[in-house]
């Protein structure tokens, strides 16, 4: 790759890792087309996304610990309950026909979207609810089904996690993007990525570390900024990226 193609190749990813950091998902947006558009394959592009969206976690880790916005527990239970689903989905991408399902997920994001915009006051304030141990087991449920989906595709996975913690746990959406951005970015992607390699898939090692400067440096900022703007601000975020990923996936 010459400097061009790679100086394109780390403002995209830097861009993408920057809205999702600050909106709670969507990297996968402009990242994941990146690398169709530079040649690689879906499943190689796919598992080389997965392991530079590592870094994204990493680099909006530090300033989401800082601010204590969520204790340890429930991040904990986050990354545990979803890996499950992460692993059953990377390994179900090979039998699953990404058209179809990439659009039944765009459907589903656009709906969540057009929810959370109609829903003025939703993720504005901090309001416990479901949990207690059933509530925490039924959004087990609903956790896995959404690692399912961030393990099998490429991008919205995050997103619906974000809205899935306000909407069911009552978290405000500077806790859900903070929660999203660790154990999502962090620990399912990572996950992911190791379970679609043993599935079959190859990562594209010449281009990942400009990959993973982007991703660090585009959550480093997106993190720094989520913690500066207002619930309403992000909210505001999470609904234009949840429009533009739901077309995207649909088209």
């Amino acid at each position: 790759m010459d400097w061009i193609n790679a100086s394109g190749l780390f403002i995209g990813s830097l861009i993408a890792n920057l809205l999702s950091a600050l909106s709670g998902g969507g990297a996968g947006l402009l990242q994941f087309p990146l690398l169709l558009f530079f040649g690689l394959p879906f499943s190689v592009a796919l598992a080389t996304h997965k392991v530079a969206s590592v870094a994204l976690g990493l680099g909006a880790a530090f300033t989401h610990l800082k601010q204590k916005s969520f204790s340890l527990t429930e991040a904990l239970y986050l990354i545990i309950v979803g890996s499950i689903g992460v692993i059953m989905g990377a390994n179900m991408i090979l039998a699953i026909p990404a058209h179809l399902a990439e659009q039944s997920l765009g459907v589903m994001i656009l709906a969540l979207g057009i929810y959370s915009f109609f829903k003025k006051q939703l993720g504005q304030q901090v309001l416990p609810i479901h949990r207690d141990w059933q509530g925490w087991l039924i959004g087990s449920l609903g956790l896995i089904l959404i690692g399912i989906i961030n393990g099998s595709l490429t991008a919205g996975s995050g997103l619906l996690v974000t809205l899935f913690l306000v909407r069911w746990f009552g978290y405000s959406y500077k806790q859900a993007v903070a929660l999203t951005m660790i154990c999502v970015g962090l620990f399912w992607n990572g996950i992911g990525g190791i379970a679609i390699v043993q599935a079959g898939a190859q990562i594209y090692w010449p281009w990942l570390p400009i990959l993973l400067a982007g991703s660090f440096l585009g959550g480093s900022l997106g993190a720094y900024l989520s913690t500066r703007f207002s619930n309403r601000v992000i909210k505001t975020c999470f609904e234009i990226l949840t429009l533009l990923v739901g077309i995207k996936l649909l088209i």
